[in-house]
């Protein structure tokens, strides 16, 4: 098939991948100027009336979705006899294979993919479909890590009476299958609920809950074994984040969560309880009308109870060490100039802090990955969110990153930039703390190439801002590596 033409308009370029009933490739639109996701049904179907079926009905199932975390449905149609579905292509990995590669993820990370999963199948389920296949396969990261659904070829309507498959008909993957579909009674949201805890528990510890020589062993499992405890396979999963997953995966659809939208509002909680924070600090910086040119956030809110006893002997040894560091001073000599304290001379390193949008819904933007920009690793990187708006549009004043230089006045010189998404527009401000405010340091913002050099003059603060205002032609930006120059 590589190198035909489907519909006159679709080069086959590369195979990326197969399924049991249908082959995946990448192939250029010649029309639009862009790849797509060739989806072509398998030769051996072709008399199959019932696969014919299904497969046109993902189509149209798909075709009702309009989501950023749904593979969007561009074409459908049918070339020499081959049915074919035409999607968006997604340049990234599968989640199956992001485990693979990684093995159990941070929990942060593990609940920030199923919530964005979740509200997924939620949006489905709203429409009256439900996916009846949730497994990692079949969600595809991209570039910056925002999970998309893919093969929605087994989805149903919930309320239909008659289809093309019926009760007593097994359909699903054996990992992930809800006890009702494995029993073959018919799927409902709640069997969704159930697949998508299995993946949770995947991403928390690195396989499924059931395992077994063969689909009957591990499908039997599904309906009469307990399932483990995500605590007995990883102990340092918060216990909230194991009860969710234990209630998602209950045996009777009637006590798991009760919809889908459920099941993602208590991962959302659990995503911002201190147990399942403690990986990582964050900062939560609320909703800010836009300013002109001076940039900053509110305070942070914190919590009302006394360090004094903490405190106490702290400040004590540190009086002792102040006096110990003043008496070095006086006999020594040092540490003063004609004008006061000099600054020190050592290079200035800066920390990726926080990540800093003010107009955001929640005042950060992947704020666990952070910590990529600065970790002297070019192959990650701090990625913004997506965004839809058009001509590089954020539909705000910018996003971007606070860096920590580790001294009140600290003096750069210049702040590099590295990203391999390069063509965006931002500019470097600095400011006294991470909230801001923020100042420009330089007349006007700059495109951004592989490698950015912004002259900071002589701009002395400790806390520095890239901030972006443009995209580009990208939806998503990414920044690899910022350094003082």
């Amino acid at each position: 098939m590589v190198g035909d033409v489907i519909a006159g308009r679709y080069a086959v370029e590369e195979l990326v991948g197969v399924g049991g009933m249908s082959s995946v490739y990448r192939a250029h639109d010649r029309l639009l100027e862009r790849d797509v996701a060739l989806k072509i049904l398998h030769s051996s179907y072709r008399e199959d009336e019932e696969a014919v079926e299904r497969f046109r009905r993902e189509a149209q199932a798909v075709a009702r979705l309009s989501h950023p975390n749904v593979v969007t449905v561009i074409d459908r149609g049918e070339e020499d006899g081959h049915q074919f579905i035409v999607f968006e292509y997604v340049d990234g990995v599968t989640l199956k294979d992001h485990v693979a590669q990684r093995g159990p993820l941070p929990t942060r990370e593990a609940l920030g993919i199923a919530i964005e999963v979740g509200e997924a199948l939620s949006y489905a389920h709203g429409l009256g479909i439900v996916h009846r296949d949730v497994k990692p396969q079949n969600v595809i990261l991209n570039g910056n890590g925002s999970a998309k659904v893919s093969d929605f070829g087994i989805a149903r309507s919930v309320d239909v009476e008659k289809g093309v498959t019926q009760t007593g008909t097994v359909i699903g993957t054996g990992d992930y299958i809800a006890p009702e579909q494995a029993s073959g009674q018919p799927a409902v949201p709640a069997s969704d609920v159930y697949g998508l805890g299995c993946v949770l528990f995947e991403l928390l510890t690195g396989s499924p809950p059931f395992s077994g020589s063969s689909f009957v062993d591990v499908a039997m499992q599904h309906i009469h074994t307990p399932p483990p405890s995500v605590l007995e396979r990883r102990s340092d999963v918060p216990p909230r984040v194991a009860a969710a997953v234990d209630r998602a995966l209950a045996k009777d659809p009637a006590d798991r969560f009760p919809s889908m939208d459920s099941f993602v509002a208590e991962l959302r909680e659990c995503l911002q309880a201190p147990a399942a924070a403690a990986e990582e600090a964050t900062t939560v910086l609320p909703r800010l009308r836009p300013a002109q040119r001076r940039v900053s956030a509110p305070p942070r809110r914190r919590r009302a109870f006394s360090l004094a006893p903490i405190l106490a002997p702290i400040l004590a040894a540190l009086v002792i060490v102040a006096g110990v560091a003043a008496l070095l001073v006086f006999v020594g000599g040092g540490g003063t100039g004609e004008n006061g304290p000099r600054e020190s001379s050592k290079p200035v390193k800066l920390k990726a802090a926080v990540s800093f949008d003010p107009q955001g819904d929640d005042g950060e933007e992947h704020p666990s990955e952070v910590p990529y920009a600065t970790d002297g690793d070019p192959s990650t990187y701090w990625p913004t969110s997506s965004y839809h708006y058009g001509a590089g549009s954020l539909n705000k004043d910018g996003v971007g990153i606070v860096l920590d230089a580790g001294r009140r006045a600290a003096e750069p010189g210049k702040i590099v930039v590295v990203s391999d998404t390069p063509g965006f527009t931002a500019e470097v401000r600095a400011g006294p703390g991470p909230d801001g405010p923020f100042d420009d340091v330089a007349a006007e913002p700059a495109e951004v190439g592989s490698r950015t050099a912004f002259d900071t003059g002589d701009a002395k603060a400790r806390y520095w801002l890239v901030w972006i205002t443009n995209l580009g032609a990208h939806e998503a930006v990414h920044l690899n590596e910022v350094k003082a120059g």
